[in-house]
Order: C-alpha cells, then structure tokens, then sequence
C-alpha cells in the first residue's frame, strides 16, 4: 500500500493529464512585400518604429505626445487593466494549491436534558474546546486549474498588448489632431490674407467708382465677394476650437488648458519623402492588437480544457489536524486534567473523495461546446486582424503617395492663381478689363490656396494613419 501512494503521490500534486486542446497559432495570410515597395521614396527592409514622429521634426508634436503618454486617462484604463489581469492570474495560481486552507476554533457550551437517553451516568453540562486546521484540496488529476491559470496567464499577455494597442492609436490620434489644428490655423491665414487683398480692392474699386470710372455693379460685387470670404471663417475657427477642444482629452486636460500647450499658430510638420516602412512579416509581431488577438485566442483554448476537466470526476483530499477537549468548567479545559494543550487532545482526520457529475443533462458538453465555438471565433478575429492589418497599411501608403502627387500639383496650380489674380487686378486698374475678371481670380485663387494647404495636411495625415497601421509608437 505504502509503495502504491508513494507512485501515485507524484501524479496526484502535478496532475496526470491536461485535457481539452493545446493551443497552436492559427495559420494567418502572408504578404511578401508591400504593392508600393517599387517607388523609390520607400524602403522596406527593418524598420524601427518607436518613435515614428520624430521624422516630422517637429518639437511641439513631440511635447503632445510626450504628455499624452503620462496623462491619457485611456491609457491610464489600460495599464490598470494590466494590473488587474496580473493580480487575477495570482489568484488562479493559488487555486492549483490546497483551496481551504482554514484555522478554526470553537467553544461550545452544552447542557444535556435529564430525561435524555443514556445521561444517567454522562456529563450533562459540559465545555467543548476546539482548534486546529482544516484543509480540502481538489487534486489537479485533470489538469483543470493548470489550464485556468494558461487562461489567465494568456488574459494577462491580451491585456498588455491591449494598452500597447491603445497606446498606438493614442499617439496617432495626438498627432492627427495636431496636423489637423495646423491645417486649420493655416487655412485661417490664408483667408484672413486675402481679405486682405479683397479689402484694398474694394477701396480702389469705389474710389473708381465715385470718380465715375465704373458702374455701381463692380463695387456691389467686389462687396459680396468680400463678405463671402469672410463667412467662411466663424466655420474654420469653430472647425479649430472643435479640434483643440478634441486634443485636449487625448492630453487628459480641460479645454481651457489648450492655450498652454498651443500658446500660438504653427505651419504644417513637412513629412519627409523618404519613408522605412519595413517588410510585411513584420506587422505579425509590430502589430499589438494581432498580438492581442492571438493570445485572446490562446486564452480561450485553454478555456475548453477547463470546461472539458468537468466532465471528469473531481478527486478531492480532506481533512483536519488539531485539538478537542471537553470539560466540565473553564477551569478544567484551561488547566486540568481535560487541558486542550495535552498530548491526549490531539485529533485529526483524513477523508480522500470524489465526486462525478455523472446527470448533468447535457449541460456540461454543452459548456464545452459554446467554449470550443468562442474559440474558433477568437481564431477567425485573429486571421481577419491580420487581413485589415495589411489592408490599412496599403490603403496608408498609397494615400501617402497620391496625396504628395495631389500637392505637387496644386502648388503649380497656386503659383498660376497667385499671377492670374495679379494680372487681372492690374488689367482692370488700367481698365483693359471689367471686374468680373478680377472676382474669378480671386475666388479661384482662395480656393486654390485652401485646397494646397489642405493637401499638404492630407500628406502628413496618410502617413500617420501608415506609421499607425505598421504598429509603430511602442
């Protein structure tokens, strides 16, 4: 018998069989190489990402992003989310060892009817005194706390890669929300430039007209030109109030704080035109939620092992090591011959058991059942972060490239606008033209300066959205 416990005792405290699935990483498509790795302003070997906006060159960008990263209350969310999975996976390990682990004492009085059965010769009023310890432990037989604490060890690995994530997208929305306030401070010049200029016109066009040179209708129109201008910025400058107010939660402060990190306008950062974009493999590991996706998925096969673990009879150890006496009076069970503290009261018992949820109605397969389709879900999600993880990098890099196109070409066509609307001015002046000329250049050339500037925003907005598909900022 001895020889027998000591063969079974080693099985019995590491567990004889983990049942249920072990978990290997899904099969995920595979990209070679990016569709835009040709153009010769893309180099797609390694690439070191952590600190991706610092190619803007732009020391106001990284003193946002710097703050974000020690106020963002989201991101504060996240890291007690770690916190929280790191004490929970504590706690799952402690299951794998003896789960009561109890000292317990008592003192019961007892007072014994006379007419009771067999008290003629009995104590009828007595102390009963009890102390020791108590324990009851679940034999890992089938390794169903080994397969919780993989869950949570995997929920743990998800939770990291979770705030890694929500870092990611916060650095990205900082520095989108900056490029966006700059657009729109920029855009406000621009316009407020060439009130300017329509101003100046309109003073020169009723001069001409008091002296009799023109007819009414050129100042009426130079007029409504003017004020068409300037209806357009309450819209910008509220578009801008909106924008700070929306960085200022990223920063994790109150609106009436902007002033302080954005104390006056800026230009648009210049992106550069020679960007590391490294190697589609990459995004596998750079990637935080794929790699929270695969450890969800991890974390949920190791559920089914748990759930599977029930459909096994549970073998269980208890028993109790202590103290009992009883005694007549306090006095006797304190010092007497009857003491708690006396060899002759020490008591114990051991009780292995188990016990086999054997009518369960089908519940129990079911459990493993629902456990099994959540897991190929977690699968699918995990291939299909995969798939949107490439699709956001390509749709990144080729905004990237016709957005720098798309300014190329507005620049040209700004330059042109910028001569047009002095020809005509000095065509009308020496009165070679009517005003008419003069209001189309003008329009044109507003909407011309708007639209590069727009452009030129649009450049450094598509390769954010890049640096933030390919993973970088952590």
């Amino acid at each position: 018998m001895k020889k027998l416990l000591t063969l079974l005792l080693p099985l019995l405290l590491t567990g004889c069989f983990k049942v249920g699935p072990n978990f290997h990483p899904p099969m995920a498509p595979v990209q070679k190489e990016w569709m835009e790795c040709g153009e010769p302003d893309f180099d797609c070997s390694d690439a070191d990402l952590a600190d991706w906006w610092t190619v803007f060159n732009d020391p106001k960008l990284t003193e946002l992003i710097e703050t974000a990263k020690c106020q963002n209350l989201n991101l504060k969310t996240a890291a007690f989310r770690v916190v929280a999975s790191r004490y929970l996976l504590a706690i799952t390990v402690g299951e794998w060892f003896p789960q009561l682990q109890e000292l317990v004492g008592d003192a019961t009085r007892t007072g014994i009817s006379r007419n009771a059965p067999n008290t003629l010769f009995a104590d009828r009023f007595f102390w009963n005194f009890n102390l020791g310890l108590l324990t009851s432990w679940e034999i890992d037989f089938w390794g169903k706390f080994q397969r919780g604490i993989e869950s949570a060890s995997d929920d743990l690995w998800a939770s990291y890669y979770n705030y890694n994530d929500v870092l990611v997208i916060l650095l990205a929305d900082v520095a989108s929300s900056y490029i966006s306030i700059r657009t729109l401070e920029e855009r406000i010049q621009i316009l407020k430039h060439n009130i300017k200029i329509q101003a100046r016109s309109l003073e020169i066009v009723e001069a001409r007209w008091q002296a009799g040179v023109v007819t009414e209708l050129d100042v009426q129109q130079a007029r409504t030109l003017l004020s068409a201008t300037r209806a357009r910025l309450p819209a910008l400058e509220a578009d801008l109030r909106v924008a700070k107010n929306g960085l200022s939660v990223l920063l994790g402060a109150a609106p009436g704080d902007m002033d302080y990190y954005l104390d006056e306008p800026g230009t648009i950062p210049e992106a550069p035109k020679n960007i590391v974009v490294g190697i589609p493999a990459q995004i596998l590991c750079r990637r935080p939620d794929i790699r929270q996706s695969l450890y969800e998925a991890a974390a949920q096969s190791a559920r089914i092992g748990v759930a599977t673990a029930e459909l096994y009879p549970a073998i269980s150890i208890s028993g109790f090591i202590g103290l009992e006496s009883s005694a007549d009076t306090m006095s006797t069970a304190s010092g007497g011959g009857g003491s708690l503290f006396s060899t002759d009261s020490f008591n114990y018992f051991f009780s292995p058991s188990f016990a086999w949820k054997i009518f369960n109605y089908g519940r129990l397969r079911n459990r493993v059942s629902f456990e099994y389709s959540v897991f190929c879900q977690r699968m699918i999600s995990y291939q299909n972060t995969v798939l949107l993880a490439y699709r956001e990098v390509e749709d990144g890099l080729i905004t990237f490239i016709k957005t720098q196109d798309e300014a190329d070409l507005l620049a040209k066509s700004v330059s042109s606008a910028q001569r047009a609307a002095e020809l005509a001015r000095n065509q009308y002046v020496e009165g070679l033209d009517d005003y008419t000329r003069v209001l189309e250049t003008d329009r044109t050339l507003v909407d011309q300066e708007e639209q590069h500037a727009i452009s030129r925003g649009n450049i450094a907005l598509s390769l954010i959205r890049t640096y933030r598909a390919l993973g970088g900022g952590w």
